[in-house]
C-alpha cells in the first residue's frame, strides 16, 4: 500500500510534538532541568555575591564544597527526572530518536564550548575569559526559545528568547565587571530558568494527569 504524502500540517504537529515533549504525556526532564538548575545555580550566584560583597567569608574548602554540593544535587535530580519519564509511556520512535538526537547533539555542543573556553581561561591565565561561557548559553537559549514561540506562538516563549537575547549581551558586556554580572546572571537564573522550568514542569505533570 503506497504511503500517503506528507502534508505541512503533519510536518508542523510532528515539531510541534518534539518542542512539547513527545505528545500528550509531557516530558518532565526538560522541565525538571530547567526548574532545578534555574534555583540551584541561581542559588549558587546568590552565594557569590555574598562572598562579594563580604558577607560570607568561609574557608576555601567551604566555598569548594558550596560548588560542588550544586552541581550533585542538579545531577541527582537530573537522574530522577530521566528515570521517571522512563516509566511513563514513550513518544512514537521516530519522537523518541529526535528528541534524543537533539539533548546529544545540545550535550555535544555544552562540552564543546566548555573546552574552548575553559582551555582559553586556563591558558590566558584570566578567569573573566570563563565568564563568556555563560553570555554563550544564554545566546543558544534564546535561539531555542524563539524557535518555540515559532512553533507554539506562546507569548511567554517570547518573552523568554528576548531575555535570552539581553542577558547575553550583558554578560558579555560585564565580564570584568564581577558585581553587576553576578546580579544579572542570578536575575537571568531564576527568570529565564527556573520560572519556564516551572510551567513546563507544571503542564507536564497536568498531561499524565489527565490521561
Amino acid at each position: 500500500m503506497p504511503e500517503k504524502p506528507r502534508t505541512p500540517e503533519a510536518d508542523l504537529a510532528f515539531l510541534r510534538s518534539i518542542v512539547e515533549g513527545g505528545g500528550p504525556k509531557g516530558h518532565l526532564t526538560l522541565g525538571v532541568a530547567y526548574l532545578a538548575g534555574g534555583l540551584l545555580y541561581g542559588g549558587q550566584c546568590l552565594f557569590h555575591i555574598g562572598q562579594f560583597m563580604g558577607w560570607i567569608r568561609w574557608p576555601d574548602l567551604a566555598n569548594l564544597a558550596v560548588v560542588v554540593g550544586v552541581l550533585l544535587a542538579f545531577t541527582a535530580v537530573m537522574v530522577w527526572s530521566v528515570r521517571e519519564d522512563r516509566r511513563a509511556p514513550q513518544p512514537g520512535p521516530m519522537a523518541t530518536r529526535t528528541m534524543n538526537a537533539a539533548f546529544s547533539a545540545t550535550g555535544m555542543a555544552n562540552l564543546a564550548i566548555v573546552a574552548i573556553f575553559g582551555a582559553g581561561a586556563v591558558r590566558e591565565q584570566d578567569f573573566s575569559i570563563w565568564l563568556y561561557y555563560p553570555a554563550v548559553v544564554f545566546a543558544f537559549q534564546a535561539a531555542a526559545w524563539y524557535v518555540a514561540w515559532e512553533l507554539k506562538k506562546r507569548i511567554w516563549m517570547l518573552a523568554v528568547a528576548i531575555g535570552g537575547w539581553l542577558t547575553a549581551a550583558a554578560l558579555g558586556l560585564l565580564v570584568r565587571d564581577p558585581g553587576p554580572y553576578l546580579v544579572v546572571c542570578t536575575a537571568a537564573l531564576f527568570l529565564l530558568f527556573a520560572a519556564p522550568g516551572w510551567v513546563m514542569t507544571r503542564d507536564a505533570l497536568k498531561a499524565r494527569a489527565a490521561r
